[in-house]
């Protein structure tokens, strides 16, 4: 298949895929990305074909060479995305199409080939169609999706690859975090910055979450669950946590949120929370926020919430903020009335519960 054909996908059931009594007891209690389902999404391209062997097949290891691109020069990207079980057992994916736009985008700064933004979206809807009976019925779970690319070329040349190799991988979801708390705690990264600006915050590459690590073993250590990066120029401007872009909520009902100036990914739960909240009436602003004004209005009363989120993690309250120099609770250390409402209107969306006004949901079948 080359970038002119039809979407058609080879199609390879596997021929020794999980028994229903062996999917139902591993989807009792799945965690997060710990088991998978039966098959996978594989397509590749070279200089001289293109996209092209476009298939849907068992899930098993990738077999690469020890020079393999990749493995050096981390040529890699990737999405996470869910399909969620709906009330009449139907099932949808929410804005494939965001997802499929801010791949390309990362493709475009790794300096690697962009996939078809069609092609994205089908190859996550075959995935789910062949494993639909491995997304979860029980509340707030769901099919974690992982597409990425990789560059699959073998060759130690410090240039882009020639070939790479896209899949996408499912995974049967709970809850992100382990904690049963009802806020979590965060590390305010002092030593260590996610980001710089010209570098690549705003792609979704693995490199980014590996820079974040060391801050966040550092932040585990100190008790606490996630970390959060300020900027790397002035180390003062408050940006996103390891994963997840971050909210702030004040006394007079309005939100704020960092602004998308190239350090910061585009979370698409932040989009769609920033349009769920203006359709409320509530005033969100995107502007810098510092650390030290966060801390100053959260001992004053000003600042009454704060929430991260992500599609892994969907809208997680905020309840305490440690650091070296730092040391506060906000709010009364527990989830608040406004990211309450904002997690239920997007989740009643997500789970088909309520009416979808902006088109988001992808219905599959």
């Amino acid at each position: 298949m080359s970038n002119g054909d039809v979407l058609t996908f080879d199609i390879q059931k596997n021929p020794s895929p999980a028994t229903a009594s062996e999917r139902e007891a591993l989807l009792q209690n799945p965690g997060f990305g710990r088991i998978f389902t039966d098959h996978m999404v594989t397509i590749r391209y070279s200089q001289d074909r293109g996209w092209h062997g476009s298939k849907i097949e068992p899930r098993k290891a990738l077999a690469l060479d020890p020079a393999t691109v990749v493995l050096h020069y981390a040529q890699e990207i990737f999405e996470g995305m869910k399909a969620y079980h709906l009330p009449d057992g139907g099932a949808a994916l929410f804005r494939p199409g965001a997802n499929a736009r801010r791949f390309h985008n990362s493709a475009e700064r790794l300096a690697m080939p962009t996939l078809p933004e069609d092609l994205f979206v089908e190859s996550v809807r075959e995935l789910v169609r062949i494993d639909r009976e491995w997304i979860p019925t029980a509340e707030g779970a769901s099919l974690y999706l992982r597409p990425f690319m990789i560059g699959s070329e073998a060759a130690l040349g410090t240039r882009p690859a020639t070939d790479y190799l896209y899949c996408v991988i499912a995974s049967p979801v709970a809850s992100y975090f382990k904690s049963g708390a009802s806020a979590v705690s965060l590390w305010v990264s002092e030593h260590f910055t996610r980001a710089a600006p010209g570098g690549t915050g705003a792609a979704k590459c693995g490199g980014n979450y590996a820079a974040s690590l060391s801050a966040l073993a550092e932040g585990q250590r100190e008790g606490c669950e996630q970390v959060v990066f300020l900027d790397a120029v002035e180390r003062r401007w408050v940006e996103e946590l390891g994963g997840m872009n971050v909210f702030f909520v004040f006394d007079d009902g309005s939100l704020q949120t960092p602004p998308l100036t190239g350090t910061i990914l585009p979370g698409i739960t932040r989009d769609s929370l920033i349009t769920l909240a203006r359709d409320m009436g509530l005033v969100v602003r995107e502007e810098p926020y510092s650390i030290d004004q966060w801390q100053a209005d959260a001992k004053s009363g000003r600042l009454r919430e704060a929430f991260a989120c992500g599609t892994a993690a969907v809208v997680t309250p905020i309840g305490k903020v440690k650091g070296s120099k730092y040391g506060f609770t906000i709010g009364d250390g527990n989830a608040g009335p406004v990211t309450g409402r904002l997690k239920a209107a997007l989740t009643d969306i997500q789970f088909g519960r309520a009416a979808d006004k902006h088109e988001w949901l992808d219905r599959l079948f």
